[in-house]
C-alpha cells in the first residue's frame, strides 16, 4: 500500500472521528488536561496537515472541505440538547484547520519526489 493511499485513508478516518465526537452523546468526547479550545484547534490543524499531505494538488478543494465540514458539524450542535455550537468555537476549528493545510501545503513542497 503506498503512503498516498494511506495518508487518504487516515485523513477520512480523521474526519470521521471528528464527525464521531462532534455530533455523538457529549460522554464520547475525550477529555485531556489541555484547554477545550487548545484541544479543537490542534485536532483540526492535525486534520489539515493530513489531508494537505494526502491531497497535494487540491489544497483549496480540500479546504473548502474541512471548512464545510467543520461549519456544518457546528451548526449541528445547535440542535443536540447536550451541545452548543458557537461562532468562537468554529472560529478556533476553522484556524486550526487552515494553519493545518498550510503547514502541509509547505511540508509537501519540501518533500522530495514527484507530487
Amino acid at each position: 500500500m503506498s503512503l498516498s493511499l494511506l495518508l487518504k485513508i487516515l485523513a477520512w478516518l480523521l474526519l470521521a472521528a471528528l464527525v464521531v465526537v462532534t455530533i455523538g452523546p457529549i460522554g464520547w468526547r475525550p477529555i485531556s488536561p489541555l484547554p477545550t479550545q487548545l484541544e479543537r484547534a490542534l485536532a483540526l490543524l492535525l486534520i489539515g496537515i493530513v489531508f494537505a499531505l494526502a491531497y497535494p494538488r487540491h489544497i483549496l478543494l480540500v479546504g473548502l472541505l474541512l471548512v464545510g465540514a467543520t461549519a456544518l458539524l457546528e451548526l449541528t450542535q445547535v440542535f443536540e440538547p447536550s451541545r452548543h455550537g458557537r461562532w468562537l468555537d468554529l472560529g478556533v476549528k476553522v484556524a486550526g484547520g487552515v494553519v493545518g493545510l498550510a503547514i502541509g501545503a509547505v511540508l509537501t513542497r519540501l518533500r522530495p519526489g514527484p507530487r
